[in-house]
């Protein structure tokens, strides 16, 4: 989805909700983390890369460029990808499948020589002595027969100003309340560079953000915040999370910060109004606004397509584009309900000289109730913890997620699930799939209780683990 992206590197697409995996392949979810390899370009949603440094990807991110231009990196398009709105580097797990997106920053308009001062003189000259013929013959031609003057627009004073509070619940308000808070990430590495959004968790300088926006910058390389004052900090990673895309870095040498409220993502509606705050392209502040389209949408959050990454999204027509990634999407009130993080991008949207298109109405943005979590576990911890309950899992032939491996002493084996049974519901939610299944485990948290609902009716109650997670 989502859109920042240090690039150079392709990016798996992100199998859409209800699309079956092969029966043969089975990815791990619930052991350890898929180890990274560091600085690995992969798919990220919001940095802008630069040429010949390789970018990590998530769904929507401007591509590579050198400090002379600006050179679009290419991810290979598959029909109906799943892309991050930044580039990140890529994680390498099992079960990924091809097909990343690429995104470029538009090359700069070089500006028209102008031509000589004697023929510009002569042209106005010109403009003059039609604008006066034009001007007598148009009073003429629209004078009453009465003979009174026609009435110019021109002539009428100005409006007063705009005074007054805003319209409560109105996007003006949702932008003013929201901006000071939103942050543009500007990110280099050894890997590569690009730029995200992020916001303001507190005073000192705590900023949420993807981890596909900072990634490239984990293990010695900058990351510069940009605020809407102009003001500006050097800010360092103080963790940051794979499997659920999501980060926390601190700004250092910069005061007067103004905190987010946060708000609830367990109550969205499906048609509720949002809005949508980031540095889509480079453009800081920007300001766009839409609904809530759907609910639970099981979506590769670091855009590789593959388990390990697996969150069950908000998604949203809000217009998300590279360099959103990390930004804040927020309801009517003002409150922050998810950080976006992804966009659809299908194969159609490609065009020539191996850009891509942007926007297409489909984003998708991680709820703030598992990014709260996870993001209270780093500042306290320097560390997040993975929900998990130790089994493989592939989609069943008939629907449904079938466990496959079941780890000795996990929370899976401690319930009494066995390898072959067929999830068909977690808690009152349908799992139509195995990704299904992995998002609805991610958004609890560790020692939760649910309720399994396997084929044949059988309901197993199991106790939910949790790991740390290494990042890559």
């Amino acid at each position: 989805m989502t859109e920042n992206d240090p690039s150079g590197q392709d990016a798996e697409k992100a199998r859409p909700a209800g699309a079956q995996p092969d029966a043969d392949q089975s990815a791990s979810w619930a052991a350890q983390p898929t180890p990274q390899q560091p600085d690995a370009p992969g798919l990220g949603g919001h940095a802008t890369p630069h040429a010949g440094a390789q970018q990590a990807y998530n769904p929507w991110a401007p591509q590579a460029q050198t400090q002379t231009q600006q050179a679009p990196a290419q991810e290979h398009h598959t029909q109906g990808q799943y892309t991050q709105g930044h580039q990140v580097p890529g994680q390498q797990t099992p079960f990924t499948q091809p097909g990343p997106s690429m995104y470029a920053v538009p090359q700069q308009r070089q500006a028209q020589k102008s031509t000589s001062g004697k023929l510009l003189a002569g042209v106005a000259a010109i403009a003059l002595v039609v604008g006066g013929v034009a001007g007598g013959t148009v009073g003429y031609l629209t004078g009453d027969a009465s003979g009174g003057s026609s009435v110019n627009a021109l002539d009428a004073p100005k409006p007063a100003q705009q005074t007054g509070n805003l319209p409560a619940g109105s996007v003006e308000s949702v932008a003013q309340k929201l901006s000071p808070s939103v942050v543009e990430l500007q990110v280099s590495g050894r890997s590569g560079a690009g730029e995200g959004s992020g916001f303001v968790l507190s005073t000192d300088g705590y900023v949420l953000t993807n981890n596909h926006v900072v990634e490239v910058a984990a293990g010695g390389g900058q990351i510069q915040a940009v605020f809407q004052d102009g003001k500006k900090g050097a800010a360092t990673v103080v963790g940051r999370d794979p499997t659920t895309d999501i980060a926390v870095v601190k700004v250092s040498g910069v005061s007067g910060l103004t905190p987010v409220e946060l708000g609830r993502s367990d109550d969205l509606r499906v048609g509720q109004p949002v809005v949508a705050i980031g540095s889509p392209f480079e453009l800081t502040g920007t300001v766009t606004s839409g609904i809530v389209s759907a609910l639970n949408r099981p979506v590769s959050a670091g855009g590789n397509g593959d388990q390990t990454t697996v969150m069950s999204a908000v998604q949203t027509d809000a217009a998300i584009n590279p360099g959103n990634s990390g930004g804040p999407l927020a309801n009517m009130a003002g409150q922050v309900i998810g950080i976006n993080s992804a966009i659809y991008s299908p194969k159609s949207a490609q065009g020539q000289g191996g850009e891509t298109g942007g926007n297409v109405g489909i984003g998708f943005a991680i709820p703030i109730d598992q990014a709260r979590r996870t993001a209270d576990d780093i500042i306290n911890t320097g560390q997040a913890t993975q929900t998990f309950i130790g089994a493989r899992v592939q989609t069943a032939p008939t629907g449904g997620a079938q466990l496959g491996e079941i780890s000795p002493g996990s929370p899976a084996e401690k319930a009494g699930l066995k390898s072959g049974d067929v999830v068909t519901k977690l808690d009152d939610r349908s799992i139509p799939n195995a990704d299904a299944l992995v998002a609805e485990i991610r958004t609890r948290a560790p020692n939760d209780k649910v309720k399994f609902t396997l084929s044949g009716d059988k309901v197993i109650e199991v106790t939910l683990g949790g790991q740390p997670v290494t990042p890559n």
